[in-house]
C-alpha cells in the first residue's frame, strides 16, 4: 500500500524538480555562450586587421568592365600583404554604382573548403566597394565614405563593418596591367546577421512599432547628420533589417552613404520627396518614430562630436577634404544646439 505523500515531501519534490531545471537552464546557457566564444575568426577579420592594408586582386578585369550587367562569377585570385594567396570568385553587384563606375562594385567568394582548411568561419562572401572614378578624386570619395561606415559603427553594433585597404587590381585580360587605388571591404549581410544572432528580415512595409525604436531613431538622426536621403524603410532601400533574438524587434542597418552631403559625389541627388536642391542640405526623415526618441539619439551624436571630427582627420585623406568634412558636421551641431524641437529642415548657409 502507498503512502500518502506528505506537504514536506511534496515541497521537496517541488525544489528538486526546480533545481534540475535551472541547472539545464544554465547549463544550456553556458553552451550557448562558449559556442559564440568558441566561433571561429572570419576571413573578414583575418584580412582587415589593420586599416589600408594593402592586397592585390588578379581577374579579368576588363571582361568584367564589359559586362557590369552580369551575375556571372569570374576566377580571381586575392593576394594579401604578407603573401598569402587565396582563390576567390567575383561578380559585379549593386545598382546604381554599377552602371555608373569606372570600376563596378564586387562581390568575393570565398572557397569554404579552402576556409575550414585554414580554420576559419564557412562565412565566404565579401563585398568590395571600387572608386567611381580612376583618379585622385575616386580615392578620396572612397575614403568619404569609409569615414561615413566608421561613423555608424562607432554608435552602434548593428551597422554594417567596412574597413579601408590599399588594392591593387592586376587586370589578367591586359599584360601588365596594374590599377591602384583604396577600396573599401565591407561585410556581407550573412555575416552580419551571425554578427548581431539575429535574422535577416525582408519584409516590405514594416511598421515603425516593429523597430527597435532607440536603435531606429540613432539609425533616422545619423542619416540627417550626414546629410543623406537616399534610403527608404519600407521599401528596404539602402537599409538592411535584422530581427533581434531577445527582443523580437527590428534593427535598421544602413549601407551606400555616397548620396549623402558628408561624401558629396558628383553624382549624387536628393531624394526627390524632400524637395532639396543640393545634397549639402538636410531633410529629417523622421518616418513616425516620437520626438523623444529623436532627441535622445540626438543626444548621442552630441557626445560623439569629437570622434567624428578625429575621424575625419584620416591620414588617408587631404587636408582639403579633411576641413570639409568637418565644416559639414560642424553646420549640423550648430543649428541642432539649445533646440527644444529638432528642425525639419537645415540649409547650407552659403558664403
Amino acid at each position: 500500500m502507498l503512502k500518502p505523500m506528505t506537504t514536506n515531501n511534496l515541497l521537496a519534490k517541488y525544489f528538486w524538480l526546480i533545481s534540475l531545471l535551472c541547472l539545464g537552464a544554465s547549463h544550456a546557457q553556458a553552451q550557448d555562450t562558449s559556442s559564440v566564444a568558441t566561433r571561429p575568426q572570419s576571413i573578414f577579420n583575418i584580412l582587415t586587421q589593420k586599416e589600408a592594408v594593402k592586397m592585390t586582386l588578379e581577374t579579368d578585369l576588363t571582361t568584367i568592365i564589359e559586362q557590369k550587367k552580369t551575375n556571372q562569377y569570374f576566377p580571381a585570385t586575392l593576394r594579401t600583404e604578407d603573401g598569402k594567396v587565396y582563390r576567390v570568385e567575383v561578380k559585379p553587384r549593386g545598382k546604381f554604382r554599377r552602371k555608373v563606375s569606372v570600376f563596378p562594385p564586387l562581390k568575393l567568394k570565398f572557397k569554404k573548403k579552402e576556409l575550414l582548411a585554414e580554420g576559419l568561419d564557412t562565412l565566404n562572401e565579401i563585398k568590395l566597394v571600387l572608386p567611381c572614378y580612376e583618379s585622385d578624386k575616386g580615392d578620396e570619395l572612397i575614403i568619404r565614405e569609409y569615414l561615413a561606415y566608421r561613423m555608424f559603427e562607432h554608435l552602434t553594433d548593428a551597422s554594417m563593418r567596412a574597413r579601408l585597404v590599399r588594392l591593387t587590381i592586376r587586370d589578367t585580360h591586359v599584360e601588365k596591367s596594374r590599377r591602384q587605388m583604396y577600396a573599401i571591404l565591407l561585410e556581407d549581410e550573412e555575416e552580419l546577421v551571425a554578427r548581431l544572432h539575429g535574422e535577416l528580415n525582408e519584409e516590405y512595409g514594416i511598421p515603425t512599432d516593429s523597430l527597435h525604436t532607440n536603435q531606429a531613431a540613432l539609425m533616422v538622426m545619423f542619416q540627417y547628420m550626414i546629410g543623406n536621403t537616399d534610403w527608404e524603410i519600407p521599401m528596404l532601400r539602402n537599409v538592411r533589417l535584422v530581427r533581434a533574438p531577445q527582443s523580437g524587434k527590428t534593427l535598421l542597418v544602413p549601407y551606400d552613404f555616397d548620396f549623402s552631403g558628408l561624401v558629396s559625389a558628383p553624382y549624387s541627388s536628393p531624394s526627390s520627396e524632400t524637395g532639396l536642391k543640393t545634397v549639402r542640405d538636410r531633410f529629417l526623415m523622421s518616418n513616425g518614430l516620437k520626438p523623444e526618441q529623436l532627441k535622445r539619439a540626438l543626444n548621442t551624436l552630441k557626445s560623439a562630436k569629437q570622434t567624428f571630427y578625429n575621424l575625419c582627420k584620416s591620414k588617408h585623406l587631404n587636408n582639403s577634404a579633411t576641413e570639409d568634412m568637418i565644416s559639414f558636421l560642424r553646420t549640423f551641431f550648430e543649428k541642432v544646439e539649445g533646440k527644444n524641437e529638432i528642425p525639419q529642415l537645415i540649409r547650407l548657409d552659403i558664403d
